[in-house]
């Protein structure tokens, strides 16, 4: 049995990451993007919760990190299709 093992431990393994990298790459395949944005709306969260709006420059930082969400997620969406 040990050599019926060793005879599909590659093939088996391989295949495992080919499903593993498919998921990953349907699901967007970009960590690191997904992170900015997750990282972005806490920062858009934290701007909401400020207490006062120090002479609008907090409106305008949320409107920038509203922009940033909008171009990060556009240029998620162009990496999928391209």
């Amino acid at each position: 049995m040990r050599t019926t093992a060793r005879k599909w431990l590659a093939p088996g393994l391989a295949l495992l990451m080919g499903a593993v990298t498919g998921c990953v790459v349907r699901a967007g395949g970009q960590p690191r993007m997904r992170d900015a944005l997750t990282d972005l709306q806490d920062a858009r969260a934290e701007l909401e919760r400020a207490d006062a709006d120090k002479g609008g420059h907090r409106v305008a930082a949320i409107a920038k990190v509203d922009e940033a969400i909008s171009d990060g997620g556009a240029g998620m969406d162009y990496a999928r299709t391209h």
